[in-house]
């Protein structure tokens, strides 16, 4: 894992530049910044924080979105609807943010910088925690040496998820302390680097805290005493552990929108073709979830149907035609064909076809992706950059779901029915909906019922584009009880990623090491141990998620 240190703070240099850091040029005075001993920290800051919201939001957005039915694909899609990811799934860029904070932080440590010291703490275990999340066992301790050389570095053993898990937490705790004091007891903190708080050290404080709430509940299966005694001290002591529980204190990157790299991912301003929207469906798992309980969010989330289909056994035989923006259809018309006849939204079943572009008679299936039958997103998400469009690290949402499911465990977190309430009500208020929080609280299937279904169906609910925390949920509790399609790879959701080859080949003892304590499953099949339905450390024994 080696490192051109040249290339990492060019590249931090222009990334600063995208997210309007103007001033970082009065900041570093040193004329040699450039050298790695003597960089100004503030250099490499943006760089961590854009580069990681983005990979974050990309995974929540495209492929997690279809393995947990909140997205499906009509073209391009057998990876986001069918889970085929061609076994080699490279962590390179985690890596790489990984190398960047890294340097950040030892220039931090080098000048006594603690905020920065302590920013770079939540960051190295937000993305350690996201690797051994989506891989398993990883390289972490010995992890970003290569530049020191020696075999061990160059080609590091992978920890344990386990050990990775407990590395992330004490980073969380030391960040806390680091974090603690008041903004003008700090030095050179520069605000606009800062693209999630604006230099705000008690925001980055929360987002430690509420970043180990998620990591304790991660691990709650197999380390129940732990995780209810740290999850319990958080929330025991909101003096020494502040978390999120406000929208304002959401952890979020919104886009300037200057430039495709610097814009809402897979929008229609930078691809003038408008295909990498168009081809992003609703899925009919969540279309119909949102329309079982009246959900205010799924006008905001999703376009009506272009065409609703309307089937009459009193048409003449033969008819197929459109009146008055609607298409009319005799049975004879629609044979055994599938279709979906509501009028105002519809979404593209689960791995529904090897042509999903056919869905509910499309008359132009195909690549182009155009189906008037069929819900396409809201027409926000074809813009570069919008109040809505930010990518969501954690959220004020997902910390009361956290505590509402602890308070379920019996966990002194609070009471569970408060907890899930104010979850949903962050999640309308996130949307713009709030104003309707009264009677989508009261409405069947939403009003308090005391069961994990119910809380972790909000939950995955309210991952929208943040959609990998609804898989690492569905993982560990079995819910929502998703179920994979037709056309799936396999006949169960995946639970984690391939290592990539070159890792495989070129770090080959540690890499096997690590293949070797998966836990090879009915699903697992010809990707042997190497397999997304592999089960890794965290639910080895837990029977879940099935």
């Amino acid at each position: 894992m080696n490192i051109s240190y040249k290339k990492i703070i060019a590249l931090a240099i222009v990334f600063s530049s995208f997210f309007s850091c103007e001033d970082l040029t009065k900041v570093n005075n040193n004329p040699n910044g450039v050298q790695p001993e003597l960089v100004n920290p503030n250099l490499i800051m943006p760089t961590i924080l854009t580069e990681t919201a983005r990979l974050y939001l990309n995974l929540g957005y495209q492929d997690i979105a279809g393995v947990v039915q909140h997205t499906q694909k009509d073209a391009f899609s057998s990876g986001h609807n069918d889970y085929d990811w061609g076994g080699n799934q490279s962590w390179s860029s985690n890596y790489d943010i990984l190398r960047n904070n890294s340097l950040f932080y030892d220039r931090a440590v080098a000048l006594n910088l603690e905020f920065h010291q302590g920013v770079s703490l939540v960051m190295k275990a937000f993305n350690f925690g996201l690797i051994t999340d989506l891989w398993g066992d990883a390289p972490y301790s010995n992890a970003l040496k290569g530049e020191a050389g020696g075999i061990t570095n160059i080609l590091p053993s992978f920890d344990s998820q386990e050990a990775i898990y407990t590395g992330i937490l004490a980073d969380l705790e030391k960040a806390n302390t680091l974090l603690s004091k008041q903004k003008s007891d700090y030095s050179s903190i520069v605000d606009n680097v800062d693209v999630y708080f604006g230099g705000d050290p008690a925001k980055w404080r929360k987002f430690a805290n509420s970043l180990a709430l998620r990591y304790y509940m991660r691990i709650s299966a197999k380390k129940p005493d732990i995780a209810k005694a740290g999850i319990e001290k958080i929330v025991g002591n909101a003096t020494q552990y502040p978390i999120i529980t406000a929208n304002t204190d959401d952890v979020t990157m919104a886009f300037p929108g200057t430039s495709d790299g610097t814009s809402w991912p897979a929008n229609s301003v930078y691809d003038v073709s408008g295909s990498n929207y168009r081809r992003i469906k609703m899925a009919a798992t969540l279309v119909k979830t949102l329309q079982s309980v009246n959900d205010p969010r799924l006008g905001i989330w999703a376009n009506k149907v272009g065409i609703p289909l309307v089937l009459d056994d009193k048409l003449p035989i033969g008819t197929d035609k459109i009146v008055d923006g609607k298409r009319y259809l005799s049975p004879d018309k629609v044979g055994k064909a599938i279709i979906d006849t509501d009028p105002e939204y519809v979404g593209l079943p689960t791995s529904f076809s090897a042509l999903p572009s056919a869905y509910n008679l499309n008359p132009t299936p195909g690549q182009t992706s155009f189906n008037p039958h069929v819900s396409y997103l809201n027409n926000i998400y074809k813009q570069a950059n919008g109040p809505l469009l930010k990518a969501r690290l954690v959220s004020a949402a997902e910390v009361n779901f956290i505590l509402a499911e602890a308070s379920l465990k019996g966990w002194a977190t609070g009471d569970a029915k408060t907890r899930y309430e104010n979850g949903i009500k962050a999640s309308l208020t996130t949307w713009g909906v709030s104003n309707v929080s009264t009677t989508y609280l009261a409405n069947k299937g939403v009003a308090y019922d005391g069961t994990l279904k119910q809380v972790i169906e909000q939950k995955w609910i309210a991952s929208w584009t943040a959609a990998t925390e609804a898989w690492f949920d569905y993982r560990r509790t079995g819910l929502p009880a998703l179920k994979a399609g037709p056309a799936a790879k396999r006949q169960v959701l995946p639970l984690r990623f391939y290592y990539m080859q070159d890792e495989l080949n070129i770090n080959k003892v540690n890499a096997t090491a690590a293949l070797d304590k998966l836990e090879v499953t009915n699903y697992s099949q010809a990707d042997a141990k190497n397999s997304p339905w592999s089960k890794p450390w965290l639910i080895q024994g837990t029977g879940k998620p099935w």
